[in-house]
């Protein structure tokens, strides 16, 4: 009788080795393409929270200048946000800022440094309101809309298509993809969102707009 050779076993054929391969460089290939987005929608999702946090403190600004008329920061004013708050010896190539006080004052400085920099005015801190790449949001407060009839979202002082803006029936939106590199935060007294433009409203309301990385123009507001 034959001997039967039990340890002998078969191999994997090249067939089955070259699909395995072309399996799994096809999830590679979906995680390669999906993770930039994943990535993007999650800092844009960071952005949506921190343009809400800026309207709970405009909303706790006017339950702190009560007294004050419309309640409001008061633009135009822009305060870019690279520079220093306070500072009065900031580090060679950086830009000194001070925010000022009084009829001087420049709110949107003002705003930044006590309502979005966890209330600290550390002289030997710059900006912490941060976007989720790193770089610092710059805030810019239009003048109050029902004030002048008309508004304009490019501050004096910044020229470039990133301040491009476009009227959108009779409201208004960020225009072109370059404004977002820019990080500047609008806050529009007298605003209020329609979509993800700002429209005019009554004087004591406010909208927030913020171009996003990956999907368009985000508008909030306090109604």
């Amino acid at each position: 009788m034959a001997k039967q050779n039990i340890n002998s076993k078969e191999g994997f054929t090249i067939i089955e080795v070259v699909l395995v391969l072309a399996i799994a460089g096809l999830i590679f290939l979906m995680v390669f393409v999906a993770l930039p987005a994943l990535q993007r929608s999650q800092r844009d999702t960071q952005r949506r929270n921190d343009m809400s946090r800026v309207d709970t403190s405009l909303v706790q600004w006017q339950t702190n200048h009560s007294t004050d008329a419309n309640n409001l920061p008061a633009g135009p004013k822009y305060w870019p946000g690279t520079d220093y708050i306070d500072k009065t010896d900031a580090p060679q190539g950086e830009t000194n800022s001070n925010c000022g006080t009084g009829a001087t004052a420049n709110v949107a400085c003002v705003f930044v440094r006590d309502y979005m920099n966890s209330g600290s005015s550390d002289v030997g801190k710059k900006n912490e309101f941060r976007d989720p790449d790193g770089g610092p949001y710059s805030v810019y407060i239009t003048e109050n809309w029902n004030v002048s009839g008309s508004i304009t979202l490019t501050p004096s002082g910044v020229t470039g298509s990133k301040l491009v803006s476009s009227e959108v029936a009779n409201g208004y939106t960020i225009g072109g993809d370059d404004a977002f590199s820019q990080r500047i935060v609008y806050i529009v007294p007298g605003g209020k969102c329609s979509g993800s433009s700002v429209v005019k409203s009554e004087r004591r309301h406010f909208a927030i707009l913020y171009r996003l990385e990956g999907a368009g123009t985000y508008c909030i507001d306090d109604q």
